[in-house]
């Protein structure tokens, strides 16, 4: 057993009296080492239930014969991150989250591991830590929360955000604004739409990491605690048959992660994360080649905010798995990838009925041809900008209008409430990237404000920043290359006509080419927004979002 290194031989003396000292009897040393890596803390609602989790994972894994030690892991809520500096320290910690676990299951020598995550970077960072430290492991997450409701009808956090923007424009009153805030959000979990932290947990489903209902299972359902108990189990087995999540997370498994995630509409966010685990792999992914898998797969949900069902629906339709079944009619999959299941893709969801076609479409009958999601290309974002088309009205999928343009977030969302933003607008939001943020903030607020004061059908939003997965409309994101590095969208003045052609995939600034020569010969670089601390390192390594703001030592 790896956990040798610290239990057994005369040299692993000092170690043992370290472990008596927690208590722990000859039987446990004798036993697997298995790390419970628990992301529970009390700020975030999301994660507020794992420490149940937590207890319910220790319990299956000690009923499999092993011996389970937790340790911790750091989140944020972007919710209440949102808006201000937090959110500078949003994305970032993803990557915090990936080396701190990989420092704790290294330096102490576990055989497995059960992950703990629920919210936006904490999957995905865990994911990217998994695939590092390669000893068995078994994702279980804290679930999604119950949809609010308000007067009759369901609501989440995304119509909080947009119910600000109504207020300010005058359409709702203050009591219709305090009710919503009373009830929007009703339980423990991860919000209850197909926003970031939803879509990545549905994704661990299918890149075979978790097991089933892992995505879609309500937070405050006791099959939450079942599968925790089961997951601690599985571990067990995929420890005594030597499964690892490189054998699982495979190339093949991110494009069946890329392809459901189309079905399901699912976050931008999801093509910031799926990259950053894929090169944890050693996979090289393009994010235009992902509109290759949206042109032959069919967008088959439509879950808040792009739609009027919620993750508990999905539960109750069949889940992911029914979801990932009716893609298999089709053969959009590679049914041959192995699973936390010890069973393959195909062995998994044979036989998962789609058991609601209001809540997923049969594939003979999608929203749409094409998927959740589109990487748009041009001048304005050579290198890729990505857009949830799910989520954005028939008479913007085209648009034309001129560039109203912010170098912050800050700006933007004054100019909106202040009613300077007109119908026909494209609001540009730069200088937010990954190094120019730096940390890549998410723009919820701005695209709240927008569909709330009345303008999410003829008004356009770009941004080398990244947009929340519970926003709307037609919002742009991860413009590559970024401006603080001088990419085009540096070079954008006010006024400036842009184009926008989702079916065709094209980002376009109409202005002549020699134009944008002279001016990127007059564009300065900026100083940098923040100097010490770990936001400047981490300024100093990251890439754009194209690549999935991955942290790279820098070329000397």
């Amino acid at each position: 057993m790896r956990s040798d290194a610290v239990k057994t031989g005369t040299q692993q003396a000092p170690h043992r009296s370290l472990f008596n000292a927690l208590g722990m009897t000859k039987e446990e040393m004798e036993r697997p080492l298995v790390g419970i890596v628990s992301s529970y803390n009390e700020i975030v609602p999301g994660h507020m239930n794992l420490d149940k989790i937590v207890e319910a994972v220790k319990l299956g894994v000690a009923m499999a014969g092993g011996t389970p030690r937790e340790f911790p892991a750091i989140a944020v809520c972007d919710g209440i991150a949102m808006g201000h500096i937090g959110m500078k320290y949003s994305l970032v910690t993803r990557d915090l989250i990936a080396d701190s676990t990989e420092a704790m299951a290294m330096a102490h020598q576990f055989d497995a591991l059960v992950m703990v995550p629920n919210c936006d970077k904490n999957v995905p960072g865990l994911l990217m830590a998994a695939a590092r430290i390669n000893v068995p492991t078994v994702f279980v997450s804290g679930g999604p929360m119950l949809a609010g409701h308000v007067q009759g009808k369901k609501r989440s956090l995304s119509s909080m955000f947009e119910a600000v923007g109504s207020y300010a424009a005058g359409t709702m009153t203050e009591e219709e604004l305090l009710e919503m805030e009373e009830k929007v959000c009703p339980t423990c979990g991860s919000c209850s739409g197909m926003y970031t932290a939803n879509s990545m947990n549905c994704l661990t489903e299918v890149l075979g990491m978790g097991l089933k209902g892992n995505g879609t299972i309500p937070a405050v359902y006791s099959e939450r605690l079942k599968l925790a108990k089961h997951a601690g189990m599985q571990v067990m087995e995929l420890l005594r048959k030597n499964i690892r999540p490189r054998d699982i997370m495979t190339k093949e498994a991110i494009l069946n992660a890329l392809t459901v995630d189309m079905a399901l509409g699912c976050s931008t966010n999801s093509m910031l994360h799926l990259p950053a685990i894929a090169h944890e792999i050693g996979m090289d992914f393009d994010i235009t080649f992902a509109n290759e898998i949206s042109e032959k797969t069919p967008n088959l949900c439509h879950l808040a905010p792009a739609g009027p069902t919620y993750i508990e629906e999905l539960n109750e339709a069949g889940g992911v798995y029914a979801v990932m079944n009716e893609l298999n009619k089709k053969g959009l999959l590679h049914t041959e990838c192995m699973t936390v299941t010890g069973k393959t893709v195909g062995e998994n969801i044979e036989g998962c009925i789609n058991k609601n076609p209001d809540v997923i479409r049969p594939i003979e009958n999608p929203y749409s041809e094409t998927g959740g999601l589109a990487v748009l290309t041009g001048n304005l974002a050579p290198d890729g900008g990505v857009v949830k088309r799910s989520a954005v009205v028939p008479e913007m999928m085209v648009h034309e209008g001129p560039a109203r343009v912010f170098d912050c977030e800050e700006d933007a969302i004054a100019a909106i409430k202040g009613g300077k933003i007109v119908a026909g607008d494209v609001v540009v939001i730069r200088y937010e990237g990954p190094k120019g943020g730096p940390g890549m903030r998410e723009m919820l607020n701005p695209t709240s404000a927008i569909a709330g004061m009345g303008l999410g059908s003829s008004v356009a939003l770009i941004t080398d920043g990244r947009f929340s997965g519970a926003s709307r409309g037609a919002s742009i994101g991860h413009v590559s290359p970024e401006a603080a590095v001088g990419g085009p969208i540096a070079l954008v003045e006010e006024g400036d006509r842009i184009r926008i052609n989702i079916p065709e995939t094209k980002l376009e600034l109409l202005v002549p080419e020699e134009e944008l020569l002279e001016r990127k010969e007059k564009w300065q670089p900026r100083e940098p927004k923040v100097t010490t601390g770990y936001l400047a390192r981490y300024a100093s390594m990251v890439t754009s979002g194209n690549r999935g703001a991955i942290l790279e030592i820098p070329k000397k």
